[in-house]
């Protein structure tokens, strides 16, 4: 079975469902869902959305500010595109329905001050600010009747043909599979939009929920689309450790209010790698955790406010204290297992200003891409707005190319004849684990050269396994995650092992000072998509 749309949109985060609804008066789009609606990073983001909108903030100082946190690796020209823009972002969410937290006047909205800030510019709805978003923007992309929303669709690779007005390729839809009929479908469109999120699933323990496996990095790749900065993933410092709290953060807060990090012997260790022990910068405490578990082959380490009064705790911490008490953790007794998790992914898929790749009528937005905006470390807040930014900015780009683009040629139907149902599920789920076990241990917080060599060398024989599987199996679920997961794995590696320095989240003891002149780590594909092609 063949879907024709006008445009196609691979994610629904803030990013592909703001884009949509700014394209959806004037074009057939549909929003394909690897999961539910909710599933995404978007709906777990706690903090807000970095804006100027205060009398005493300005442009500039925002600016500054983000060059600063990004270790001499933002592009200037991108930071400026997304802060001008900043304002004009949250009013369109304001129009959406999106409830931000007020002082009390009707537009008088409640900002708060992050990390790396100089002002007060972070705008919220109370605890939860990407509820809050994608609530709202759900109910306006499922109100609307130019948008077909589709959940429980994963998409496994890009279709492309010659454009019939130049010598390149052109994106002109997708390959998806839908597991209620167990079968791979064609999606046909004129422009197609990737904002599928990150990967931070690669690394054995992230912050991320379950869906963050890099499959828009890997599809554009694999469709001759370059990457860039993949050896800059952003670790938050502590997360619950337990087999089943997979992604529930320990917010810094506790460390703010007095709680000390503690080895399993109990011995606080913090004083030995900065003089600010516990409240030292998050990259500074995750690589002091990071270091003491490889050296007592531990698990994980300790935080614990025990020793403030229990009344204290609940009134300052209900959350994290009803959550560990889930897990049979009372926080008033005891301290909390904690390890660094993997957070964000600053690099991307190389676009322009208008979320263009280096493939015709292929766009990327949000986390997947990469714009220039993070540099080598992303400052608190910026990714939300970059979403909205550049969700804006691709669409009137699109809006205006759409009625030019040739529609596309009828597809080939996916080839099923000589695959079979497997009886092996558990190879998927060994080198699932196997691969995000030594990324954390090879390619995590803390980077060797041997390391880098030992990973890449696990890479390839892992690799080979998938596409051999791959190959010889009908496709699932877990089948298509873990082989995308596996390439961004591999651009992750030879990432970190092209930089030979320590910058920003790119931490390195064989080359640990600063080099003279920072760079982008750029990876071209063999396929390239810029390049010309002769029919």
């Amino acid at each position: 079975m063949q879907y024709q749309f006008d445009v196609l949109v691979i994610g629904s985060g803030a990013a592909g469902l703001s884009l949509a609804l700014h394209l959806a008066d004037t074009a057939k789009v549909a929003v394909l869902s690897k999961g539910q609606l909710h599933e995404g990073s978007t709906w777990f983001a706690q903090g807000g959305i970095a804006a100027v909108l205060d009398d005493q903030d300005s442009i500039d100082a925002h600016v500054a500010d983000t060059l600063a946190a990004g270790g001499g690796l933002c592009h200037p020209d991108s930071v400026r595109f997304t802060v001008e823009r900043s304002k004009a972002a949250i009013e369109w969410l304001i129009q959406q329905g999106v409830d931000f937290t007020k002082n009390g006047g009707a537009d008088d909205y409640h900002l708060t001050k992050e990390g790396g800030h100089s002002h007060r510019r972070i705008i919220h709805s109370a605890d939860a600010t990407g509820k809050a978003v994608l609530s709202s923007l759900i109910e306006r992309v499922k109100g609307h009747s130019n948008i077909t929303l589709l959940e429980r669709f994963i998409a496994l690779d890009l279709i492309t043909q010659p454009d019939p007005n130049s010598r390149k390729l052109r994106c002109t839809g997708a390959y998806v599979y839908n597991p209620g009929d167990d079968h791979v479908h064609a999606f046909q469109a004129k422009s197609v939009v990737l904002a599928t999120g990150g990967a931070s699933k690669v690394y054995l323990y992230t912050s991320n929920p379950d869906g963050a496996s890099g499959d828009g990095i890997a599809m554009a790749w694999r469709a001759g689309c370059r990457v860039a900065n993949m050896e800059f993933n952003q670790f938050h410092p502590t997360c619950l450790f337990h087999p089943k709290a997979k992604s529930f953060l320990i917010t810094e807060a506790l460390r703010g209010e007095g709680a000390h990090l503690k080895l399993p012997n109990g011995e606080r260790f913090m004083h030995r790698f900065d003089e600010r022990e516990e409240l030292a910068p998050r990259d500074i405490v995750a690589r002091a955790i990071d270091h003491e578990m490889k050296r007592l082959g531990s698990d994980c380490l300790y935080l614990d406010i025990s020793h403030k009064p229990p009344e204290f705790i609940a009134e300052h911490f209900p959350t994290v204290k009803s959550r560990c008490l889930e897990f049979g953790i009372d926080i008033t007794r005891e301290p909390i297992p904690v390890v660094p998790a993997a957070h964000y992914t600053c690099g991307g898929i190389v676009v322009n200003a208008q979320g263009q790749t280096d493939l015709l009528n292929l766009y990327a937005i949000g986390e997947t891409s990469f714009t220039g905006l993070h540099g080598a470390n992303r400052m608190a807040s910026n990714s939300l707005l970059e979403c909205l930014v550049y969700a804006r900015s691709a669409a009137l780009d699109i809006a205006q190319k759409l009625a030019a683009i040739p529609a596309p040629q009828p597809s080939p139907a996916w080839d099923e004849s000589r695959v079979t149902d497997s009886d092996e599920d558990v190879v998927i789920s060994h080198n699932w684990d196997e691969l995000r076990r030594f990324m954390w241990d090879y390619v995590g917080i803390v980077r060797t050269q041997k390391r880098l060599e030992r990973a890449t060398h696990r890479i390839k024989l892992l690799q080979k396994e998938i596409a051999e599987y791959y190959s010889n199996y009908k496709v699932r679920g877990d089948l298509i995650e873990l082989r995308n997961l596996a390439l961004v794995a591999e651009l992750i590696i030879r990432s970190a092992m092209e930089r030979k320095e320590s910058r920003g989240l790119h931490y390195s003891l064989d080359h640990p000072k600063l080099a003279p002149v920072a760079r982008d780590t750029i990876l071209v594909p063999t396929n390239f998509a810029a390049q010309d092609i002769f029919v």
